[in-house]
């Protein structure tokens, strides 16, 4: 009777497994049935999920700096000099960037913003419509970004084997970035013509800051770039830039010869003065160990008796207007060590605001003063990637100015050379 009673409970068992495995089987080879349907509506809301985040993407990184300056430097961290008579130093986050990116085949977007101990700025915020058409690399872009001007502007702050971009982009291109439009139009990926590039927009003219005005600046860059046997990289273009500035006062000095010849009327307060650049640009690299990239840059800039600056305010310019034909250049040389995470870096730049007046005639000439001086910096540092991640960087810098015995304060070189250690981590 035992024995009976252990078989039958067995049995039972037995055909509770076949029952459940034949249903199972059914259901996993009849996908129709009522088996599945309900999990497909939050599958699919999962699977939607996964690849909207999958078009998002969060990335940045972070400056932290020491620098020393001799007595006349402007530190790009902490307050200006305390004491005028002696050397300084400052210690501060020179950038801390976040950019939240949105893209997929057609539209994306881009959010970028600097947090310093010195407040929140805002550095890049646009979007971007892909051509779904010819699958070209053309698009449109609008909003806030890099001005399509050369080579130096739009190279990252994170990249770039110097501190700092040269005083002849801070001066005609202050932050680098402005409000605008632009197209880009280029070959697709297969075409032979990929290599060039043609990029043109219209912008505020005003940095980041507020439009003042009902204008708008044209900048145009064509460039080409080819790499030959997988060792040599040759890139280069040239650029243009015409647009203008408003005139505060009925008094604008403008060069004529080797002096400002004054022209005063009441109409000339509410015009514009013409800003006019024209830039070549060349980039060349031998296994991608040796990197040569070289920049010039000539034309006309409006600006003050004490600078050329480019506008860069949310109000308009209340000073007499001077105009001078400026012109400047720089060449930088990076040497990476093949079996070592170690680049060397030598950099020569120089800006002349006024080219068509000498040293020695600042102060003399009628009107001259410190916006017609120029000023020349060499630089050379080293650069350890210490990881794929983070990096130090050791950078010194000479920097000249002209002298003229006609005017005070320029009559010697100012003491304002700049060493610069940051360490950058990217994430």
């Amino acid at each position: 009777m035992l024995n009976r009673v252990k078989l039958s409970r067995k049995s039972g068992v037995l055909f509770l497994i076949f029952y459940l495995y034949s249903n199972i089987y059914v259901c996993s080879q009849e996908v129709d049935t009522n088996c599945v349907p309900a999990w497909e509506p939050k599958h699919s809301t999962l699977n939607k999920g996964v690849k909207e985040l999958r078009n998002f993407k969060i990335s940045g990184y972070i400056q932290a700096q020491y620098q020393y300056g001799e007595p006349d430097a402007l530190l790009k961290v902490g307050t200006k000099n305390e004491n005028p008579e002696r050397p300084y130093h400052r210690v501060g986050v020179r950038r801390g960037r976040i950019k939240l990116m949105y893209s997929d085949p057609i539209i994306g977007s881009v959010l970028q913003l600097d947090l310093t101990e010195r407040g929140i700025g805002l550095k890049d915020a646009f979007l971007t419509v892909r051509d779904p058409w010819f699958n070209s690399a053309s698009l449109i872009k609008a909003g806030v970004f890099d001005r399509l001007f050369g080579n130096e502007i739009s190279y990252s702050s994170s990249l770039r084997e110097s501190p700092e971009r040269t005083l002849l982009c801070q001066t005609l291109f202050p932050e680098e970035r402005d409000v605008g439009i632009m197209l880009a139009l280029q070959a697709p990926a297969a075409s032979a013509w990929h290599i060039v590039k043609l990029e043109m927009g219209g912008f505020a003219g005003n940095g980041i800051k507020m439009e003042t005005d009902s204008r708008m600046d044209f900048i145009a860059h064509l460039s080409a770039s080819k790499t030959f046997d997988s060792n040599i990289k040759l890139g280069g273009g040239v650029s243009y830039y015409f647009g203008s500035v408003y005139q505060g006062t009925e008094k604008v000095y403008a060069m004529q010869g080797e002096d400002f010849k004054l022209s005063q009327a009441n109409e000339n307060r509410g015009k514009f003065a013409k800003r006019e650049y024209i830039g070549l640009d060349l980039q060349f690299s031998v296994a991608g160990i040796s990197h040569l990239r070289a920049e010039y840059l000539f034309g006309q800039q409006p600006g003050s008796f004490a600078d050329g600056k480019s506008p860069n305010a949310s109000v308009l310019p209340a000073h007499d207007t001077y105009v001078r034909k400026f012109s400047g250049a720089y060449i930088i040389l990076i040497q990476d060590f093949v079996l070592l995470p170690l680049s060397v870096v030598l950099k020569y730049d120089w800006y002349d605001p006024n080219r068509k007046m000498a040293g020695s005639s600042i102060g003399l000439r009628p009107h001259s003063g410190a916006g017609d001086i120029a000023c020349y910096t060499f630089g050379f540092g080293l650069l350890w990637r210490v990881m794929p991640n983070v990096r130090l960087q050791a950078y010194y810098e000479f920097i000249e100015n002209e002298t003229s015995a006609n005017l005070a304060g320029y009559n010697r070189d100012k003491k304002d050379n700049v060493f610069t250690l940051r360490v950058q981590c990217k994430f």
